[in-house]
């Protein structure tokens, strides 16, 4: 006889509506979860609230579309930091590390933040280095524009619905109209810098780690104090930068 583990229904219900976000939508509505999943609305209501108070999931300004929140990229972050990829940035990032003597970072996106989950540091231990687990906001970063540069317009004022943006400097971004304008030329580019947008007097340049479809999921990148900065430091850790993105893309996802 078949030996079933029992299932707690709203466990399940729960289970079911996490799902539902790994289909190409970002936000549902209380009543097309309710449809979709077969659920009454008292009950779907009930359980949605619930899933908000832990932080599983969010809601935009009206409160009335729903979609992933913090905790759902907190548990990610931490599984990411166990998978092949920060095992191969281990190699890739202590190579460039030591050939520019400068700190290398692996960051990925936390909702609207950039979250760093490995860094090689120089040799050199005066060197900048960023402390690990620290956030920055995705349009103050290198490594965060490059991420978002993927994304099309549409998605990127639904993570920035206000056309303000916080500055951390007084070069940071100010608004999402300027930002849109700078990840333009990022996916022309191919590369993202930070000119001093976050700290005062360091500049960082990024590059894009790809998944097998071709997006954006990650970026490394190499931060470096401006007195520092020669061009013949700055051209070889953009070139440096892009060859080890482009290494790590086809070591963990097989991308070309």
């Amino acid at each position: 006889m078949a030996n079933h583990s029992p299932r707690v229904k709203s466990a399940d219900r729960v289970m079911e509506i996490l799902e539902l976000f790994t289909s190409e939508r970002e936000e549902y509505s209380l009543s097309e979860i309710s449809k979709i999943l077969e659920m009454p609305p008292s009950s779907t209501y009930l359980i949605l609230q619930n899933m908000l108070s832990r932080e599983f999931l969010e809601t935009d300004k009206s409160g009335k579309m729903f979609s992933i929140g913090n905790k759902i990229f907190e548990i990610r972050n931490k599984y990411m930091r166990n998978t092949g990829l920060t095992m191969e940035f281990e190699k890739v990032g202590q190579k460039i590390a030591e050939d520019l003597n400068e700190g290398v970072m692996l960051g990925i996106r936390g909702g609207d933040q950039l979250v760093y989950l490995s860094q090689k540091n120089p040799p050199d231990p005066r060197r900048f280095a960023i402390q690990l687990a620290q956030t920055l906001p995705l349009y103050a970063s290198a490594s965060g524009k490059m991420i978002l540069s993927s994304y099309p317009e549409a998605v990127i004022k639904k993570i920035y619905p206000n056309e303000e943006l916080q500055p951390l400097t007084g070069k940071t971004i100010r608004t999402v109209t300027e930002l849109l304008r700078e990840l333009e030329t990022i996916r022309i580019e191919g590369a993202a810098y930070n000119r001093g947008e976050s700290v005062e007097g360091v500049s960082c340049v990024s590059g894009p780690i790809y998944n097998l479809a071709g997006s954006v999921i990650a970026s490394i990148s190499v931060s470096i104090p401006d007195f520092r900065k020669t061009e013949e430091v700055w051209a070889k850790a953009k070139e440096l930068v892009l060859q080890g993105s482009k290494e790590l893309s086809y070591r963990v996802y097989g991308h070309n």
